[in-house]
């Protein structure tokens, strides 16, 4: 284990979780890497490994989810209260300033970032999301999130894993949907379970897990911004792309070939994008 266990308390009381990877000295920019809606820190494991090289880098459970608590009140499952979180995080890791990589849900958080505490977030990395996401993609989100059926063996947890995602990652063999059923499920008794509250459902029905960002976006006018698009993607759609980059003309996209929603940005154009966006943070 390359990383410490980090555990603090959010501003309403629940105990929270994040990865640490300590990077190469107690110097090394920060890098805060945010997950999607059902997902966790386990997700950029890899890339954590390969940027710690340089970077520390912070990967964060959201509340409800992994190894943070969950919340007894459903309603505080929203970006915005995730935004806060975030904060509080870098407030107990005294961080003056991160870079985020933020995908899905955790794109949403980092436009929020950006808006609220623009002086603590010096770049953006958006994996496969925008200020407004199509619809397209929230309907197939919501048929399966909080009501996919419990898997009775990790065979089983792997297939409903392929099932669910097949047509992001085409190109997926048995054996690497056994290591994505890995970081979504965990034992628990005798069988895999979803490492999730299927509570974080109810913002899919009540229209709090998509908002409008479109005004929070153009006050990031200057800030270095990365935009990776799975080109089969049905969050971030091409006109959405396109706004985008007619508004923030600074913005650096890439389009990512077999992929949906989302890029494990494990895929080498995502890695080196990544690589390169960062060496001129540096540079500069």
């Amino acid at each position: 284990m390359n990383y410490i266990d980090v555990f603090y308390q959010s501003e309403d009381g629940l105990r929270l979780y994040a990865r640490d990877y300590p990077g190469p000295s107690e110097n090394s920019p920060v890098v805060l890497c945010l997950p999607g809606l059902t997902r966790n820190s386990k997700d950029f494991a890899e890339v954590a490994n390969v940027l710690s090289e340089n970077y520390r880098v912070i990967c964060p459970d959201q509340r409800g989810r992994g190894r943070s608590a969950r919340d007894p009140d459903p309603s505080r499952y929203r970006p915005d209260q995730y935004a806060v979180d975030m904060r509080v995080l870098m407030d107990v890791l005294k961080l003056p300033e991160v870079v985020v990589i933020g995908t899905s849900l955790g794109g949403l958080m980092a436009i929020l970032l950006m808006a609220t505490i623009p002086a603590r977030i010096k770049a953006v990395v958006l994996n496969d999301v925008g200020p407004v996401v199509d619809p397209r993609g929230v309907s197939r989100i919501a048929t399966y999130v909080g009501k996919t059926v419990p898997a009775k063996t990790w065979s089983e947890a792997a297939q409903q894993t392929a099932t669910t995602n097949a047509a992001a990652f085409p190109d997926f063999s048995e054996r690497d949907w056994q290591v994505m059923a890995r970081d979504v499920y965990i034992q628990e008794g005798q069988a895999p379970v979803l490492d999730y509250d299927p509570a974080i459902a109810l913002g899919l029905s009540t229209g709090t897990a998509a908002p409008n960002l479109w005004p929070l976006f153009d006050m990031a006018a200057g800030k270095p911004l990365l935009v990776i698009r799975g080109q089969d993607s049905d969050i971030l759609s091409v006109e959405t792309l396109a706004e985008m980059c007619r508004r923030l003309p600074q913005l650096i996209a890439l389009n990512i070939e077999g992929r949906g929603h989302a890029p494990t940005l494990s895929e080498p154009q995502a890695k080196e994008a990544i690589s390169r966006f960062l060496r001129s943070l540096d540079a500069a």
